[in-house]
């Protein structure tokens, strides 16, 4: 008894008409309002005001109106993934992530994932501009540390932390910092940013470096590094490589920051699809 008359009410709150109401629901028009009816009779309040020109909601009413639309879409949403569950990824999947993260980690893993998913397509774009996914029509974005966009969905993915190192020639030449505030008496190579992250004494930190360099590349960043024009700070997917085999030397690691999520975004719908879903899932099982 206690769900009868529910949808009845939600349409007719919606469309303010219980004629339309009754094309919705597929019903006589005399069976919604019957059904309104009896439901204010059993809650014991008014929910519509009723004129031969409109319907409205009386305050009772709005606050049922939004417990009982939450209260479907939970419904809408649970049986939605009960048939997901049994779906198969399939369909296009539009999605961004940034350029060099993009092809070094991103990419390779969805060849993999669309080798296992013969019914799914990809359209990926590649960019450091953050995209408005509802506004362009993408599916997912890849986005690398702080966010910012509650308006969206996120799924952490993995993290990132990013390392300070130079060569040995440099070292051997300019000598070690050992501390960031020596930092200023270094060549530092510089990304898009004027300063760079650390944590010191438990508190974030941004020092602002210089050096006579500046690219926003960071695979130019670390041939320069490699070449001993200077210190570098780049995310360990760029260097770590190179730290382990001895070409660059990691430095301050004292002062290295905490660190960041790699995040998977999407818009806020009330459920993921399974070629949403299924990606997702498959991006943080594999990304290291």
């Amino acid at each position: 008894m206690q769900w009868e008359g529910i949808n009845e009410f939600v349409y007719v709150a919606e469309t303010e008409s219980f004629t339309q109401a009754s094309k919705n629901l597929a019903i006589s028009t005399a069976q919604v309002s019957r059904q309104i009816s009896a439901l204010e009779t059993r809650l014991n309040v008014k929910l519509f005001y009723r004129t031969t020109r409109k319907v409205s909601l009386t305050e009772e009413g709005r606050l049922f109106y939004q417990h009982c639309r939450s209260v479907l879409d939970g419904l809408e949403a649970a049986e939605r993934a009960i048939t997901n569950l049994q779906s198969k990824p399939q369909g296009t999947i539009r999605l961004t992530a940034p350029v060099t993260y993009g092809e070094q980690q991103i990419l390779p893993l969805v060849n993999d994932f669309m080798l296992l998913y013969p019914d799914v397509e990809v359209s990926a774009y590649l960019s450091n501009q953050k995209i408005d996914l509802v506004e362009q029509g993408y599916d997912l974005a890849i986005r690398l540390g702080k966010l910012s966009d509650s308006s969206m969905m996120a799924k952490k993915l993995a993290t990132r932390t990013n390392s300070v190192c130079a060569s040995p020639e440099y070292l051997a030449k300019y000598g070690f910092p050992h501390s960031i505030s020596e930092l200023n008496t270094h060549s530092c190579l510089l990304g898009t940013l004027d300063y760079w992250h650390f944590r010191d004494e438990n508190k974030e930190r941004n020092i602002r470096v210089k050096g006579r360099l500046r690219y926003n590349s960071g695979f130019s960043l670390v041939d320069a590094a490699l070449k001993g024009l200077g210190i570098v700070q780049l995310p360990d997917y760029y260097v770590q490589e190179h730290i382990e085999s001895g070409a660059l030397v990691s430095l301050l690691d004292n002062y290295r920051e905490s660190e960041e999520g790699i995040w998977a975004i999407y818009p806020r719908n009330r459920h993921l699809s399974p070629k949403i879903r299924s990606l997702v899932d498959y991006l943080a099982e594999h990304l290291v």
